[in-house]
């Protein structure tokens, strides 16, 4: 049974979240600030699978909460939860290392289905056969193992999120393909693209910057006006 984390200060959003997820079969355990979410998140022997964060709260906010947890935990994916809807801070709560966003009010349906993909998406991987050739992927200094969800760029382990680990894998399958930021959107978020959507821009943002840490250079390449790739 996955372990869900839902932080919200508002009891009542938080607990008609907890009754949908707990329909699905997940185990709930709440949590009404980011204060008191950390100190969840850092009790020994406790794990959780994934966290649905609200930005706006009291003591620390979620933009600090996902700092913190992006520093110890990478690979736990985060879906953010906000009651503002500019682009702006939207960019900021992916940028933090959110893998997802829902601006409230929010259909509670479709938060379980994102739940759902978040949860799929991270740890399908688990699944897979250890140690075979198909499960790890090398291109230039860089290697992806899909088996252990571990990149290593110059023998230095890099920390990306979940969705960061897809869209590098994306890329490095394909080197030398131009890849759309729209065809990026779908392929790993497998919903429908809107032009406005800055979604892809920043998460390749954050994923070259963590690259270029170790490499020195940048790894992904733009192509203006089409989009991105990996060369060979």
């Amino acid at each position: 049974m996955r372990n869900i984390l839902v932080v919200d200060d508002d009891k009542e959003i938080a607990n008609l979240i907890s009754i949908y997820l707990k329909n699905e079969g997940f185990n709930i355990i709440c949590a009404h600030d980011g204060e008191e979410a950390l100190e969840m998140l850092g009790t020994p022997g406790q794990q959780f699978d994934l966290i649905v964060l609200d930005i706006m709260m009291p003591k620390v906010d979620g933009l600090e909460v996902c700092r913190q947890v992006r520093d110890t935990a990478s690979v736990i994916p985060i879906l953010m939860l906000s009651a503002k809807t500019e682009d702006m801070d939207k960019i900021l709560g992916l940028m933090t290392g959110a893998d997802d966003y829902m601006i409230k009010p929010f259909n509670p349906l479709e938060l379980t289905v994102r739940v759902k993909t978040l949860l799929r998406r991270t740890f399908q991987y688990n699944t897979e056969p250890r140690g075979t050739d198909d499960s790890v992927l090398r291109i230039q200094s860089v290697e992806i193992n899909r088996s252990t969800h571990r990149v290593t760029a110059d023998g230095k382990d890099v920390q990306l999120t979940g969705r960061e680990f897809d869209i590098l894998g994306l890329l490095a399958s394909h080197p030398g393909r131009v890849f759309s930021a729209e065809e990026i959107f779908q392929r790993v978020w497998k919903e429908k693209y809107y032009v406005s959507n800055n979604t892809v821009m920043v998460h390749i943002s954050n994923l070259r910057d963590k690259l270029e840490k170790e490499l020195g250079y940048k790894l992904i390449q733009t192509v203006w006006g089409v989009g991105y790739k990996i060369d060979a």
